[in-house]
C-alpha cells in the first residue's frame, strides 16, 4: 500500500489536547509517506494547528460537522457538498482517527478513499479487518494512535509530544511586556472546556498561595471566556498574581508555558503543551480518565485522579516535590 499512497486524509475534528496527543502518530505517518500530500479534516480552529505542524500536514480542510458529533453546530446543507468535494479528491488513504467509529465510520466511508482505515467496535462490526483496528481501551491517547499506525505497518517514531514555537509566537509574547524571567514563575490554569472538569477555584487559589509563599511569581492563564474564572482565583488568593487570561494567543501561551518553572492545571490542552516542552506539571483529572490523558513522563508530570483521591494535601505534596526535584 505504501508505494501507491500519494494523497492521505486524516479525519480528527477535535480540540487542542486531542490533536497534540496525535502528533506522534502524525510524525510516524509523515516518516512513512514523506512525499504524500496529507490533509487534515478538522474543526475551524485546527487551521492554525496545521500551520504550526506544516512539517507533518500539508493542508487543512474544514469539516462542517455531522449528526452525533458534539464538537460544533451542524449545518445539514453543508454536509452533502462536503462529501462530494472529498470524493472528488480521490484520496488514496482516509484515516479515521476521531474515535471508536460508532458514529463516524459510515460517514468516513462516504469520503470515497481507495483505502479507509481506523478504529471499530465489536458491537458495530468491522468495516475492513485488514485496515481497521479494534478500538484499544485502557491505553493512553498517545499510545492508541501509535497502535493504529503499527497495525498499518507504519513504524513509530517516538512518543514525545511537540509544540513548535515560531517567531510570530515570540513577537506576540514580547508584546505582552510581562515582568517575568524564565524559570522564576509558575503558570496556574484553572479553566477547561467543561465546568465539571474544573478543580474548584478556591483550591487553585490555595495552591497558588503555597507556591507564592516559596517565592514564585504566579501567572494565571486562560482564554477570554475563562477570564471571570481566573479573576475569581486571583480574588481568592492572599498573594498577588498576574492574570493573562484573554490576553495571550495560543502561541504566546506556549512561550509562557515553555519558560515556566511548572504548570498547575486541570486535565486540558495546556497539560499536553507542558508535556511537549518538558515543563514540570501537576494535573488534576476530574473526569476519571487519567490513564488516557495523563502525560507519559511520570518523573516530570504528576496527574491526580480527583474522582478517586480527592485529597488537596496530595496535590500540594506532589507540586512541591516537582519543584524540588527538577
Amino acid at each position: 500500500m505504501q508505494t501507491s499512497v500519494k494523497k492521505i486524509a486524516i479525519f480528527r475534528a477535535l480540540q487542542l489536547g486531542d490533536m497534540l496527543c496525535s502528533v506522534p502518530a502524525f510524525r510516524a505517518l509523515r516518516t512513512a509517506f514523506p512525499e504524500a500530500h496529507i490533509s487534515l479534516l478538522g474543526l475551524p480552529w485546527a487551521a492554525s494547528f496545521v500551520e504550526r505542524f506544516h512539517h507533518y500536514i500539508d493542508e487543512f480542510i474544514h469539516f462542517p460537522g455531522y449528526p452525533g458529533l458534539p464538537e460544533q453546530p451542524i449545518i445539514p446543507a453543508q454536509i452533502p457538498p462536503f462529501l462530494t468535494a472529498m470524493q472528488e479528491r480521490e484520496f488514496d488513504l482516509v484515516l479515521q482517527m476521531q474515535g471508536n467509529g460508532s458514529v463516524v465510520n459510515p460517514m468516513v466511508a462516504l469520503l470515497g478513499g481507495r483505502y479507509t482505515a481506523g478504529y471499530w467496535r465489536r458491537e458495530d462490526g468491522c468495516p475492513d479487518a485488514g485496515l481497521f483496528l479494534e478500538y484499544p481501551e485502557s491505553v493512553s491517547e498517545v499510545e492508541r494512535h501509535l497502535l493504529l499506525m503499527e497495525y498499518l505497518d507504519i513504524p513509530r517514531q517516538g512518543t514525545q509530544l511537540e509544540f513548535p514555537i515560531t517567531a510570530k509566537d515570540m513577537d506576540e509574547f514580547n508584546q505582552l511586556c510581562l515582568p517575568l524571567e524564565a524559570q522564576e514563575y509558575l503558570c496556574v490554569h484553572p479553566g477547561s472546556r467543561g465546568s465539571w472538569r474544573q478543580w474548584p477555584p478556591h483550591m487553585f487559589a490555595a495552591m497558588a498561595d503555597e507556591f507564592a509563599e516559596k517565592g514564585w511569581k504566579i501567572i494565571l492563564t486562560g482564554t477570554k471566556d475563562e477570564r471571570p474564572l481566573t479573576e475569581e482565583v486571583a480574588g481568592l488568593m492572599k498573594h498577588k498574581s498576574i492574570n493573562t487570561a484573554g490576553l495571550t494567543t495560543l502561541g504566546s501561551l506556549g512561550v509562557l508555558i515553555k519558560n515556566a518553572r511548572a504548570l498547575l492545571s486541570n486535565c486540558t490542552g495546556v497539560s499536553h503543551m507542558a508535556a511537549a516542552f518538558e515543563t514540570p506539571s501537576v494535573v488534576i483529572s476530574m473526569d476519571g480518565e487519567p490513564g488516557r490523558w495523563a502525560p507519559l513522563n511520570k518523573q516530570l508530570h504528576y496527574t491526580i485522579d480527583w474522582t478517586s483521591e480527592p485529597d488537596y494535601e496530595i496535590v500540594l505534596r506532589q507540586g512541591m516535590r516537582l519543584l524540588e526535584a527538577t
